[in-house]
């Protein structure tokens, strides 16, 4: 089985961290965002990756070059940003005669995905229901078959939304339709949305059942970030001591971060040879060999190789910054 995964977008509402690393390679719980997609998948048989990456995001597929050195990965430059559907279309010469997932690059999935290898339908799209699916794709079904989508809909007829994950056992005609909508100039809201082509492919024929996942995160703003680490966290649960210091589970502290006399946690993520001296950290997300020192930090997203010190402070600052308030207040 092989995966498409779109990991071209820009990451706006995640700047500065973004301005310098691709979404896809963020931190939640232990590991980026692109590992937990990827765990998730092996376990369907997907030995083959697609991704759709910017101008300069090859740093995604040489991670995943690095991690999982068993499993085929391609790439392909999506040049210019013109919406999903237009992005996972790129895909369309990978493929041959092969059944795909196709899952978005900024969502976790963390449910149970094994319909996808009993499949009794032409595929399925992964629906959870949400209080707000004005923000989303969403489907009307019926008998658990699809009978209609419709992309971030100002009147929904329904609060089953889109979420990430779709299966299709011959996706010959997800690319037929994706073309078409390319060629015949289909936008919604301005681009190119997969959500159309699906419309398209039921028009045709096509049997698309819904399939409902409880356990779906959303990578994409800040909040969003801090609240999938959370969740990812209190799954792993690992038992974290270090002497002179306070640990308050759940956190993950790799064995080669220093943490001098502080208080780290609950829900706090530190990243690889980071160093974190006379602080108190909760809630927050630290990047890899950064530097910590005098600080207190709650919702805080710090980026890789900062340093910052001597002040209190809620911050998102990207990699390489460097901040000294000047005042030690510990």
């Amino acid at each position: 089985m092989k995966a498409i995964i779109p990991v071209a977008g820009a990451g706006t509402r995640l700047r500065p961290l973004t301005y310098s690393k691709p979404k896809a390679l963020l931190p939640v719980g232990s590991k980026p965002i692109i590992a937990h997609i990827v765990d998730s998948l092996i376990p369907l048989g997907c030995d083959s990756l697609v991704l759709i990456i910017s101008p300069g995001g090859e740093s995604i597929s040489r991670f995943i070059e690095k991690n999982y050195p068993t499993i085929k990965v391609e790439s392909v430059i999506q040049e210019n940003p013109k919406g999903l559907g237009h992005a996972v279309s790129l895909a369309k010469d990978t493929v041959h005669k092969e059944d795909i997932v196709v899952v978005y690059g900024d969502t976790i999935i963390d449910g149970d995905l094994s319909e996808i290898t009993d499949c009794k339908a032409d595929g399925l799209i992964a629906v959870k229901e949400v209080d707000d699916p004005r923000r989303f794709g969403v489907v009307n079904i019926s008998d658990g078959f699809i009978t209609e989508l419709e992309e971030k809909p100002s009147v929904p007829r329904s609060n089953l939304a889109i979420i990430g994950c779709n299966y299709f056992k011959s996706p010959d005609l997800l690319f037929q339709c994706l073309d078409e909508i390319i060629e015949k100039d289909i936008k919604t809201r301005g681009e190119y949305q997969i959500t159309d082509a699906f419309q398209l492919m039921i028009e045709r024929g096509q049997k698309l059942k819904a399939m409902p996942i409880e356990g779906w995160f959303d990578c994409g703003t800040p909040q969003a970030l801090l609240e999938t680490n959370r969740y990812m966290l209190s799954k792993e649960r690992k038992e974290i001591i270090v002497s002179g210091s306070v640990i308050i589970p759940p956190v993950s502290i790799p064995e080669n971060a220093t943490v001098t006399q502080s208080i780290i946690g609950p829900y706090v993520s530190i990243g690889s040879g980071s160093i974190i001296e006379h602080s108190i950290i909760s809630d927050s997300i630290i990047g890899a060999e950064t530097t910590v020192k005098n600080m207190l930090l709650v919702q805080s997203l710090i980026g890789d190789n900062a340093k910052i010190k001597n002040k209190p402070k809620k911050m998102t600052i990207g990699d390489n910054s460097g901040l000294d308030f000047g005042v030690n207040e510990y």
